[in-house]
Protein backbone atom coordinates (compact mmCIF):
# COMPACT_ATOMS: atom_id res chain seq x y z
CA UNK A 1 0.00 0.00 0.00
CA UNK A 2 2.62 2.50 0.98
CA UNK A 3 4.88 2.15 -2.28
CA UNK A 4 2.31 3.72 -4.16
CA UNK A 5 2.47 7.40 -4.65
CA UNK A 6 0.94 9.96 -2.59
CA UNK A 7 -1.20 12.14 -4.80
CA UNK A 8 -2.85 15.13 -3.18
CA UNK A 9 -6.23 15.90 -5.44
CA UNK A 10 -7.57 19.45 -4.96
CA UNK A 11 -11.39 19.35 -4.87
CA UNK A 12 -11.96 22.50 -7.20
CA UNK A 13 -14.45 24.69 -7.24
CA UNK A 14 -17.36 23.48 -4.64
CA UNK A 15 -19.91 24.95 -6.64
CA UNK A 16 -19.36 22.64 -9.67
CA UNK A 17 -18.82 19.04 -10.47
CA UNK A 18 -14.78 18.74 -8.80
CA UNK A 19 -16.60 17.33 -5.29
CA UNK A 20 -18.46 14.46 -7.10
CA UNK A 21 -15.96 13.51 -10.22
CA UNK A 22 -12.74 13.35 -6.81
CA UNK A 23 -15.60 11.03 -5.10
CA UNK A 24 -16.02 8.76 -8.21
CA UNK A 25 -12.87 9.10 -9.31
CA UNK A 26 -11.08 7.74 -5.85
CA UNK A 27 -13.29 4.93 -5.59
CA UNK A 28 -12.68 3.55 -9.12
CA UNK A 29 -10.57 0.15 -8.76
CA UNK A 30 -8.32 2.19 -11.63
CA UNK A 31 -6.75 4.55 -9.07
CA UNK A 32 -7.32 2.44 -5.40
CA UNK A 33 -4.71 -0.34 -7.44
CA UNK A 34 -1.82 2.43 -8.14
CA UNK A 35 -2.21 5.38 -6.50
CA UNK A 36 -2.93 6.70 -2.09
CA UNK A 37 -5.05 9.65 -2.89
CA UNK A 38 -5.80 12.60 -0.46
CA UNK A 39 -8.53 15.02 -1.47
CA UNK A 40 -7.47 18.48 -0.37
CA UNK A 41 -10.63 20.66 -0.13
CA UNK A 42 -13.72 20.47 2.42
CA UNK A 43 -15.10 16.96 4.40
CA UNK A 44 -18.33 18.72 3.71
CA UNK A 45 -18.97 19.34 -0.10
CA UNK A 46 -17.23 15.69 -0.10
CA UNK A 47 -20.01 14.28 2.02
CA UNK A 48 -22.60 15.85 -0.19
CA UNK A 49 -20.87 14.62 -3.40
CA UNK A 50 -21.20 11.14 -2.46
CA UNK A 51 -24.99 11.79 -1.53
CA UNK A 52 -25.46 13.61 -5.29
CA UNK A 53 -23.46 10.82 -6.83
CA UNK A 54 -25.75 8.23 -4.74
CA UNK A 55 -22.33 6.31 -3.15
CA UNK A 56 -22.92 4.15 -0.59
CA UNK A 57 -20.71 2.42 1.16
CA UNK A 58 -17.87 4.82 1.71
CA UNK A 59 -16.77 7.35 4.73
CA UNK A 60 -15.42 11.30 4.49
CA UNK A 61 -12.32 10.51 6.54
CA UNK A 62 -10.87 13.75 8.02
CA UNK A 63 -7.69 14.97 8.50
CA UNK A 64 -5.38 17.69 9.51
CA UNK A 65 -2.37 16.00 7.76
CA UNK A 66 -1.74 13.76 5.48
CA UNK A 67 0.28 11.11 7.78
CA UNK A 68 -3.12 10.66 9.47
CA UNK A 69 -4.69 9.24 6.25
CA UNK A 70 -6.05 5.74 6.02
CA UNK A 71 -5.63 4.49 2.62
CA UNK A 72 -8.35 1.51 2.77
CA UNK A 73 -11.10 0.45 0.65
CA UNK A 74 -14.33 2.81 1.45
CA UNK A 75 -12.46 5.87 3.20
CA UNK A 76 -11.88 8.81 1.04
CA UNK A 77 -9.17 11.31 2.87
CA UNK A 78 -9.94 14.62 3.09
CA UNK A 79 -7.47 17.03 4.48
CA UNK A 80 -10.36 19.55 5.28
CA UNK A 81 -9.36 23.13 4.93
CA UNK A 82 -13.05 23.73 6.37
CA UNK A 83 -13.08 27.18 4.16
CA UNK A 84 -16.52 27.40 2.72
CA UNK A 85 -20.02 26.87 4.20
CA UNK A 86 -21.46 24.66 1.47
CA UNK A 87 -25.07 25.29 2.99
CA UNK A 88 -24.84 28.71 1.59
CA UNK A 89 -23.16 27.73 -1.95
CA UNK A 90 -26.04 26.77 -5.37
CA UNK A 91 -24.85 24.46 -7.48
CA UNK A 92 -23.65 26.20 -10.47
CA UNK A 93 -23.50 29.37 -9.28
CA UNK A 94 -20.18 31.38 -9.87
CA UNK A 95 -19.39 32.52 -6.40
CA UNK A 96 -16.66 34.45 -4.69
CA UNK A 97 -16.51 32.03 -1.47
CA UNK A 98 -16.58 29.39 -3.94
CA UNK A 99 -13.54 30.72 -5.95
CA UNK A 100 -11.47 31.94 -2.68
CA UNK A 101 -12.06 28.58 -0.85
CA UNK A 102 -10.24 26.85 -4.64
CA UNK A 103 -7.45 29.00 -4.45
CA UNK A 104 -6.67 27.99 -1.04
CA UNK A 105 -6.88 24.20 -2.10
CA UNK A 106 -4.43 25.02 -4.75
CA UNK A 107 -2.09 26.80 -2.25
CA UNK A 108 -2.32 23.80 0.23
CA UNK A 109 -1.38 21.59 -2.62
CA UNK A 110 1.38 23.13 -3.89
CA UNK A 111 2.73 24.05 -0.41
CA UNK A 112 2.63 20.04 0.48
CA UNK A 113 4.38 19.08 -2.55
CA UNK A 114 7.17 21.41 -2.31
CA UNK A 115 7.54 20.14 1.18
CA UNK A 116 7.68 16.22 0.30
CA UNK A 117 4.12 15.68 1.51
CA UNK A 118 3.04 14.40 -1.46
CA UNK A 119 3.88 13.26 -4.65
CA UNK A 120 1.89 14.92 -7.17
CA UNK A 121 -0.95 17.33 -7.18
CA UNK A 122 -3.73 16.44 -9.91
CA UNK A 123 -6.56 19.45 -9.60
CA UNK A 124 -9.83 19.54 -10.29
CA UNK A 125 -11.47 22.61 -11.90
CA UNK A 126 -11.83 25.89 -11.02
CA UNK A 127 -13.85 28.49 -12.34
CA UNK A 128 -12.00 31.58 -13.90
CA UNK A 129 -15.06 33.99 -12.85
CA UNK A 130 -15.23 32.83 -9.33
CA UNK A 131 -11.34 33.19 -8.79
CA UNK A 132 -11.30 36.61 -10.09
CA UNK A 133 -14.46 37.60 -7.68
CA UNK A 134 -12.30 36.18 -4.83
CA UNK A 135 -9.30 38.45 -5.87
CA UNK A 136 -7.06 36.27 -7.72
CA UNK A 137 -4.78 37.99 -10.38
CA UNK A 138 -4.37 34.88 -11.85
CA UNK A 139 -5.74 33.53 -15.46
CA UNK A 140 -6.25 29.59 -13.67
CA UNK A 141 -4.23 27.14 -12.18
CA UNK A 142 -1.18 26.77 -14.22
CA UNK A 143 -0.28 30.86 -13.49
CA UNK A 144 -0.40 30.40 -10.24
CA UNK A 145 1.39 27.33 -9.94
CA UNK A 146 4.60 28.53 -12.11
CA UNK A 147 4.66 31.89 -9.57
CA UNK A 148 4.69 29.68 -6.31
CA UNK A 149 7.06 27.26 -7.66
CA UNK A 150 9.06 30.18 -9.07
CA UNK A 151 9.86 28.04 -12.29
CA UNK A 152 11.61 29.79 -15.26
CA UNK A 153 9.93 28.18 -17.86
CA UNK A 154 6.51 26.23 -18.72
CA UNK A 155 4.46 25.46 -21.01
CA UNK A 156 0.94 23.39 -20.46
CA UNK A 157 1.42 19.34 -21.88
CA UNK A 158 -1.87 17.78 -22.84
CA UNK A 159 -1.10 13.75 -23.36
CA UNK A 160 -3.67 11.14 -24.44
CA UNK A 161 -3.69 7.59 -25.74
CA UNK A 162 -3.44 8.95 -28.71
CA UNK A 163 -2.12 11.99 -28.82
CA UNK A 164 0.28 14.71 -27.08
CA UNK A 165 0.74 18.45 -27.37
CA UNK A 166 2.34 21.44 -25.93
CA UNK A 167 1.13 24.78 -26.57
CA UNK A 168 3.35 27.94 -27.16
CA UNK A 169 0.36 29.99 -26.22
CA UNK A 170 -2.40 29.45 -23.80
CA UNK A 171 -5.70 31.62 -23.44
CA UNK A 172 -5.70 34.01 -25.91
CA UNK A 173 -7.68 35.78 -27.99
CA UNK A 174 -7.04 34.58 -31.75
CA UNK A 175 -5.79 38.21 -32.91
CA UNK A 176 -3.48 38.26 -29.96
CA UNK A 177 -1.94 34.80 -30.72
CA UNK A 178 0.59 36.10 -33.60
CA UNK A 179 1.80 38.74 -31.39
CA UNK A 180 2.59 36.21 -28.64
CA UNK A 181 4.46 33.85 -30.77
CA UNK A 182 8.17 34.31 -30.97
CA UNK A 183 11.64 31.87 -31.19
CA UNK A 184 12.76 31.67 -28.06
CA UNK A 185 9.26 31.34 -26.67
CA UNK A 186 8.87 28.10 -29.26
CA UNK A 187 12.75 26.54 -29.24
CA UNK A 188 11.44 26.52 -24.78
CA UNK A 189 8.48 24.69 -26.16
CA UNK A 190 10.28 22.26 -28.17
CA UNK A 191 13.47 21.85 -25.54
CA UNK A 192 10.48 21.15 -22.48
CA UNK A 193 9.09 18.48 -24.97
CA UNK A 194 12.46 17.09 -25.55
CA UNK A 195 12.93 16.36 -22.33
CA UNK A 196 10.03 15.61 -20.72
CA UNK A 197 9.50 12.39 -23.26
CA UNK A 198 12.97 11.58 -23.28
CA UNK A 199 13.18 11.36 -19.36
CA UNK A 200 9.64 9.27 -19.34
CA UNK A 201 10.42 7.41 -22.15
CA UNK A 202 14.06 6.88 -22.22
CA UNK A 203 14.64 7.85 -25.76
CA UNK A 204 15.09 10.91 -28.06
CA UNK A 205 11.22 11.38 -29.06
CA UNK A 206 10.06 12.84 -32.68
CA UNK A 207 9.12 16.45 -31.94
CA UNK A 208 6.79 17.82 -35.23
CA UNK A 209 6.20 21.66 -35.08
CA UNK A 210 2.79 22.91 -36.54
CA UNK A 211 3.01 26.27 -38.92
CA UNK A 212 0.39 28.99 -37.41
CA UNK A 213 -1.49 30.02 -40.98
CA UNK A 214 -2.99 27.65 -43.41
CA UNK A 215 -0.82 25.56 -45.33
CA UNK A 216 2.01 26.60 -42.96
CA UNK A 217 1.99 30.16 -44.32
CA UNK A 218 2.66 28.77 -48.39
CA UNK A 219 5.67 30.54 -48.88
CA UNK A 220 4.75 33.80 -47.41
CA UNK A 221 1.55 33.87 -49.22
CA UNK A 222 -0.70 33.11 -46.29
CA UNK A 223 0.99 34.60 -43.55
CA UNK A 224 5.27 34.91 -42.95
CA UNK A 225 4.73 33.39 -38.86
CA UNK A 226 6.84 30.72 -40.41
CA UNK A 227 9.30 32.32 -42.14
CA UNK A 228 10.19 34.75 -39.36
CA UNK A 229 9.72 33.02 -36.06
CA UNK A 230 8.51 29.54 -36.58
CA UNK A 231 11.20 27.95 -39.19
CA UNK A 232 14.08 29.82 -37.31
CA UNK A 233 13.27 28.27 -34.01
CA UNK A 234 13.06 24.71 -35.20
CA UNK A 235 16.40 25.05 -36.98
CA UNK A 236 18.14 26.52 -33.64
CA UNK A 237 16.36 23.11 -31.94
CA UNK A 238 17.69 20.80 -34.91
CA UNK A 239 21.58 22.32 -33.45
CA UNK A 240 20.86 21.15 -29.93
CA UNK A 241 20.68 18.06 -31.36
CA UNK A 242 16.90 17.42 -30.69
CA UNK A 243 14.77 15.46 -33.23
CA UNK A 244 12.12 18.26 -34.74
CA UNK A 245 10.59 18.92 -37.78
CA UNK A 246 8.56 21.87 -38.94
CA UNK A 247 6.51 24.17 -39.43
CA UNK A 248 4.49 21.28 -40.68
CA UNK A 249 0.63 22.77 -41.97
CA UNK A 250 -1.83 22.26 -39.01
CA UNK A 251 -4.42 20.26 -41.16
CA UNK A 252 -1.97 17.16 -41.49
CA UNK A 253 0.26 17.42 -38.41
CA UNK A 254 -2.04 15.78 -36.19
CA UNK A 255 -2.89 13.04 -38.67
CA UNK A 256 0.85 12.19 -38.93
CA UNK A 257 1.52 11.97 -35.38
CA UNK A 258 -1.72 9.89 -35.53
CA UNK A 259 -0.18 7.18 -37.06
CA UNK A 260 3.13 7.21 -35.72
CA UNK A 261 5.77 9.60 -37.50
CA UNK A 262 5.78 12.40 -34.51
CA UNK A 263 5.78 10.98 -30.53
CA UNK A 264 4.54 15.38 -29.37
CA UNK A 265 3.20 18.10 -31.28
CA UNK A 266 4.20 21.75 -30.47
CA UNK A 267 0.91 23.26 -31.33
CA UNK A 268 1.07 27.08 -31.89
CA UNK A 269 -2.52 28.10 -29.79
CA UNK A 270 -4.85 26.72 -27.86
CA UNK A 271 -7.39 25.30 -29.90
CA UNK A 272 -5.25 24.55 -32.68
CA UNK A 273 -3.64 21.68 -30.19
CA UNK A 274 -7.28 21.02 -28.30
CA UNK A 275 -9.71 20.51 -31.12
CA UNK A 276 -7.83 17.22 -32.56
CA UNK A 277 -7.08 15.79 -29.08
CA UNK A 278 -10.01 16.17 -28.06
CA UNK A 279 -11.99 14.90 -30.78
CA UNK A 280 -9.90 11.86 -30.52
CA UNK A 281 -9.19 11.55 -26.76
CA UNK A 282 -12.72 13.59 -24.83
CA UNK A 283 -12.09 12.59 -21.23
CA UNK A 284 -9.33 10.48 -22.07
CA UNK A 285 -6.63 13.58 -21.94
CA UNK A 286 -5.22 15.02 -19.15
CA UNK A 287 -3.58 18.19 -18.82
CA UNK A 288 0.10 18.41 -17.46
CA UNK A 289 2.18 21.62 -16.54
CA UNK A 290 5.75 20.89 -17.61
CA UNK A 291 8.76 22.91 -16.21
CA UNK A 292 7.62 22.84 -12.83
CA UNK A 293 9.76 21.29 -9.68
CA UNK A 294 6.39 19.49 -8.91
CA UNK A 295 4.31 17.66 -10.38
CA UNK A 296 1.13 18.69 -11.42
CA UNK A 297 -2.06 17.17 -13.72
CA UNK A 298 -5.15 18.27 -14.60
CA UNK A 299 -8.73 16.99 -15.81
CA UNK A 300 -9.12 18.66 -19.33
CA UNK A 301 -12.98 19.69 -18.28
CA UNK A 302 -14.23 22.83 -16.55
CA UNK A 303 -16.42 23.29 -13.89
CA UNK A 304 -19.62 21.54 -15.48
CA UNK A 305 -22.01 24.00 -13.58
CA UNK A 306 -25.12 23.32 -16.07
CA UNK A 307 -24.80 19.86 -14.54
CA UNK A 308 -23.50 20.68 -10.98
CA UNK A 309 -25.40 18.41 -8.08
CA UNK A 310 -26.63 16.88 -10.16
CA UNK A 311 -25.59 13.65 -10.45
CA UNK A 312 -24.37 13.53 -13.84
CA UNK A 313 -20.55 14.05 -13.92
CA UNK A 314 -17.87 11.79 -15.30
CA UNK A 315 -14.81 10.80 -13.59
CA UNK A 316 -13.15 9.51 -16.47
CA UNK A 317 -10.96 12.23 -17.15
CA UNK A 318 -10.19 12.95 -13.38
CA UNK A 319 -9.19 9.41 -13.30
CA UNK A 320 -6.49 9.62 -16.25
CA UNK A 321 -5.09 12.82 -14.72
CA UNK A 322 -4.74 10.79 -11.10
CA UNK A 323 -2.87 7.46 -13.18
CA UNK A 324 -1.14 10.30 -15.21
CA UNK A 325 0.26 11.78 -12.12
CA UNK A 326 0.91 8.81 -10.47
CA UNK A 327 3.00 7.76 -13.82
CA UNK A 328 5.11 11.44 -13.93
CA UNK A 329 5.54 10.76 -9.79
CA UNK A 330 7.33 7.21 -10.58
CA UNK A 331 8.89 8.46 -13.38
CA UNK A 332 11.25 10.95 -10.99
Amino acid sequence: MHNKPVIGVTMGDPAGIGPEVCAKALISPEVELIANCVVIGDRKAMKEALRVAKIANVEINPINKVSEAKFVRGKINVLDLANVQISKLKPGQVSKAAGKASLEYIEKAICLAKDGKIDAITTGPINKEAINKAGSKFQGHTELLVERTKAKKHAMMFVSDTLWVVLVTKHLPLQEVSKNIDKNKIVDCIKLAHETVLKLRGKKPKIGVAGLNPHAGEAGLFGDEEIKTIAPAVEEAKKMGINVKGPIAPDAIFYLAKVGMFDIVIAMYHDQGLIPLKLLSFNRSVNVTVGLPIIRTSVDHGTGFDIAGKGWAKPQSMIEAIKAATFFAKSK
